[in-house]
Parts: structure tokens; C-alpha cells; sequence
């Protein structure tokens, strides 16, 4: 018998279809492009470190370990060892599995259910019923009727005791006929592939975190080193001016204005370095580690390199690479597969069930003779009225794929639009450097040439310290602007996707 409602699954199964509409992915937009006009090949350059020129090149590929291209060993152990200790990271990893087990699980319905039952009863029958409910003669010959009491004063059966065991294996199957099963299958197995894309998203964003961090670093403490060198010029400055004051060389205005420079070069520093802690957090934070376990990596503007050359990926191949695009798509999937759900809730269902057992007040003559029994019961169900549930159901689920695919134009759009802030970034940054190095510069000389008519009396000290101000601002910006450099190419190795899909395959 259970072989027979086997091979009739089979069939069934085989014979089905799949209600509701087929999924087909999106193409990319035609014509798509990062910019109206066209980009140049090439940033400016300046003569600083950070001041390379940067080239782009169209078509070029992104490596997975895209960090490796600013040459920091320091950086490349961070992050590797971010990737491996960073919480997100476990918690997506899980999310995932789990996914992949959903998908198992609803898979499992695809086959006959087997399940086994054992019953034991314990009865006791009044004897004013024993005749009429008691068991009888059971298949080994007892007679479990108890005989009768007192036939010639008050005739009664005494009360019947006995045990009852029931073993049971019970099989039930349901053919996916209209393919529900297999769209719910299909719908699971497209979240699985959004959690996928969003392991891939943890995995760039952790790393983008962590590098921009060590840019922020970086960054800071090189304006931390150039305002300490201006506190102590200043220092230096107001120390002169003090001994010309005692010699009448110069005025009390004079030194005050010096003592307010020098105020407000220290005041500058402290918020440099709370913001320097911070980053050392954040850093600490994204390795896994807590406040108080220090990370051994440290990060100078110096020891980074940036790449000479940067990828443009073809813009038609962007959708396949960014995973917030990906997932957007394989949510766009599953809710495609759930208008199948829908439908087919709608539509006759069918089951089959059978089971086997025996019974016996022994338990050893559960299946022997006179004890076995069978059954075979075939079902099928057509709803005909849930007071408008199903139908709502089904437009629901349409209504849900029409949000995932806004969802998804929207991601493609944003996707396209990153792209082409981090290019108009990377090429308006780089001449924001420039600019910057030649201020640096020229405030540089007009400050030493301001100190050398202040040495011969031609100006007064307040045309030093103007210039003092304007070559610390220069300096501050200059080093700001070489840390935007690095923090753009980060960027757009981000927008470009990670470059996922070249990770070398785990053995």
C-alpha cells in the first residue's frame, strides 16, 4: 500500500505545474551611463603625498581585497582581521544558514509524511455496559466478557477491566499539483539569495568602515602634529614679543594678540583630539574588540599609497555587481513567486493519507491475527467561498511585487547615482588639493617673507601674525585634503560593489 501512494505522489507530482507568474530578471537600463557629459581620464595632480594622479580606466575589474592597493600592511591586517572577529559579520553568516534551513525545511514537502503512533489505554467498563461496549473475544481467544453475578438473587456483570494498545504508522502525502509548494520553495529560496547579497553588503560596508576609519586616523593625526607645531611656533613667537616688550621694541597690543594666537591655537587642539579617540573606538569597535583592548595597527597619511589607477566598471554590468541591487532582486524574486502562492491557494487541493497498525488488549498480539488494520483515505478541497480572504490575498501579493520592484528601480538608480558622486568626487577632490598644496605653499613664503621685514623693522608683528593664521589654516587644509583623496577612492570601490565575485573559492 505505501508503496502504491508513493508511486501516485511521484506521478502527480511529476504531472503538476506551477501556477502564477515566472520570474525573469531585470535588465540593465539602456543607455545608462555616470555622467551627461564625459569624464576626464585623468585627475589633477599636486606636488604632496596624496597629490598622484589618479587615472580611470574603463572596464577595469575590482579585486575583492581592494584594499590592498593602498599598500598598507597595517591596514591589511585591520581589515582581515575585522572580517573575521566583527560581530555583523556572525550575525549575517547565521542569517544565512538560517535561510538555506527555511529553504530545507519547506523542501520536505515535497515528499510523503511518515509518522508512527503508539496508544496505550487503561479502561474500566461499569458492568451495567459491559454487554453492549465490552470488547469481546480477542484474537488470541480471551474473552474479555466478565460473567455474570448473582443470576438468582439480583443479576448484574461485574465491572470489566483492560488494557488497549494501539501501534500506528500513518503516511500522509499532499501532490504539489498547482505548484504551490514549489513557488514557496522558489520564494525561500530567493530570500536566501537576498541574505546571501547581504552577507556580501556586511562584508564591503565592514571593510569600507574600517578603512575610511583609518583614513580618519590618519588624517587627524597629522592635524593633531601640525597644530601642535603651531601651538609651539606661537609659543616660541609669544616668548620674543614678551622680551621686546620689556625693551620697549614693541607694544602690550602687540603681545596681547599674541597671547590671543596662541589661546586659540590650543584651543583647537582638544577637539582634534577627542575626535582622534573616537576614531580609535570606532576602530576597536570594528576589529571586535572592546574600549579597553587596544588594536596594535596605527595609520599615518605617509605610510599610505594611492592607486595610481582607478576601475570604472561597463555601467551595464553595475546591477550584477553592487549587492544592495542584488538582494533588491532576489527580494523582487520571492515576492514574484508568492503571487504563485496566491493563485494556488485559490485552486483544488488534494491529499492522500494512509495508515496501519493493530490493536490488542497484549501487547504481543498487536500484529498478529485479528489485530492489524488499514486505511486508505484520498481528499481533495475546492474553496468556493472565505468571504473575499483568498482573493485579497492574491491582489496583496500582487501589490507586493509591484513595491519590490520600486524597491529595486530605486536601488538601481541609487546604485548608478553613487557611482557617479564618488567619480565627480574623486576628480573635484584632487583639484581641491592641488589648490590646496600651492596655498600651503604660497602661504609659506609670504609668512617667511614676513618674518624676514619684521627682522629688519619693515612690517609690524601683526602682519606675522596674520600670516601665521592663513599658513596654519593652509596646512590644516592641506592635510584634510589629502586624507579626501583616500577617503574618495574608498568610496568608489564601495559604490563599485567590492568586487565580491572575484573572492578566490574557499577549498
Amino acid at each position: 500500500m505505501l508503496r502504491s501512494m508513493v508511486i501516485a505522489g511521484s506521478a502527480l507530482a511529476v504531472a503538476s505545474c506551477s501556477v502564477g507568474p515566472n520570474f525573469h530578471r531585470p535588465t540593465a537600463p539602456a543607455g545608462v551611463g555616470y555622467s551627461p557629459q564625459p569624464l576626464p581620464e585623468a585627475t589633477a595632480s599636486a606636488p604632496v603625498p596624496a597629490g598622484e594622479t589618479q587615472k580611470l580606466i574603463a572596464g577595469r575589474d575590482l579585486p575583492f581585497e581592494w584594499w590592498q592597493l593602498f599598500h598598507s600592511p597595517e591596514l591589511n591586517s585591520l581589515i582581515e582581521r575585522s572580517l573575521r572577529a566583527n560581530p555583523n559579520v556572525a550575525a549575517a553568516q547565521a542569517a544565512l544558514a538560517q535561510a538555506h534551513e527555511l529553504v530545507s525545511a519547506q523542501s520536505g514537502y515535497y515528499y510523503p509524511q511518515v509518522d508512527t503512533t503508539y496508544q496505550f489505554e487503561r479502561h474500566k467498563i461499569s458492568g451495567n455496559l459491559t454487554n453492549d461496549q465490552a470488547p469481546g473475544v480477542q484474537g488470541n481467544g480471551d474473552n474479555l466478557l466478565p460473567p455474570l453475578q448473582d443470576p438468582d438473587n439480583f443479576p448484574h456483570t461485574a465491572p470489566l477491566f483492560y488494557n488497549f494498545h494501539t501501534a500506528e504508522v500513518t503516511v500522509g502525502f499532499v501532490p504539489d499539483v498547482f505548484g504551490a509548494n514549489r513557488r514557496q520553495v522558489e520564494s525561500l529560496q530567493a530570500r536566501a539569495e537576498a541574505q546571501l547579497f547581504a552577507l556580501e553588503a556586511t562584508y564591503l560596508t565592514l571593510a569600507s568602515n574600517v578603512a575610511a576609519a583609518a583614513i580618519q586616523e590618519a588624517s587627524l593625526r597629522g592635524q593633531i602634529e601640525a597644530t601642535r607645531q603651531i601651538i609651539d611656533s606661537e609659543t616660541r613667537s609669544l616668548q620674543v614679543l614678551r622680551d621686546q616688550l620689556r625693551t620697549g621694541l614693541v607694544m602690550r597690543i602687540d603681545v596681547a594678540a599674541q597671547e590671543a594666537a596662541l589661546a586659540q591655537a590650543k584651543a583647537s587642539l582638544p577637539p582634534l583630539q577627542k575626535q582622534f579617540e573616537q576614531t580609535r573606538d570606532q576602530l576597536r569597535a570594528l576589529a571586535g574588540n572592546l574600549p579597553n583592548q587596544d588594536i596594535g595597527e596605527t595609520f599615518t597619511l605617509e605610510a599610505l599609497t594611492l592607486p595610481g589607477e582607478l576601475p570604472m566598471s561597463v555601467p551595464a554590468k553595475l546591477i550584477e555587481q553592487r549587492p544592495d541591487v542584488r538582494a533588491a532582486q532576489a527580494q523582487l524574486h520571492a515576492a514574484n513567486a508568492q503571487v504563485g502562492v496566491a493563485v494556488a491557494a485559490m485552486l483544488p487541493d488534494f491529499s492522500i493519507t494512509g495508515s496501519v497498525g493493530g490493536n490488542a488488549d497484549q501487547l504481543p498480539w498487536i500484529f498478529r491475527t485479528g489485530g492489524s488494520f488499514w486505511n486508505v483515505v484520498s481528499d481533495a478541497t475546492q474553496p468556493i467561498f472565505h468571504g473575499g480572504t483568498l482573493l485579497h490575498q492574491k491582489r496583496a501579493a500582487n501589490q507586493a511585487v509591484e513595491q519590490a520592484a520600486a524597491q529595486y528601480q530605486s536601488a538601481v538608480i541609487t546604485a548608478y547615482q553613487n557611482v557617479a558622486d564618488c567619480l565627480h568626487a574623486v576628480l573635484a577632490d584632487a583639484d581641491a588639493l592641488s589648490a590646496d598644496a600651492e596655498a600651503e605653499r604660497a602661504a609659506k613664503v609670504t609668512l617667511d617673507l614676513t618674518r624676514r621685514q619684521m627682522d629688519v623693522g619693515y612690517v609690524n608683528y601683526l602682519t606675522l601674525l596674520s600670516s601665521q593664521v592663513a599658513y596654519q589654516q593652509a596646512v590644516i587644509n592641506r592635510i584634510q585634503a589629502q586624507a579626501l583623496r583616500y577617503s574618495d577612492t574608498i568610496a568608489l570601490f564601495q559604490a563599485l560593489g567590492g568586487g565580491w565575485w572575484n573572492r578566490a573559492k574557499q577549498s
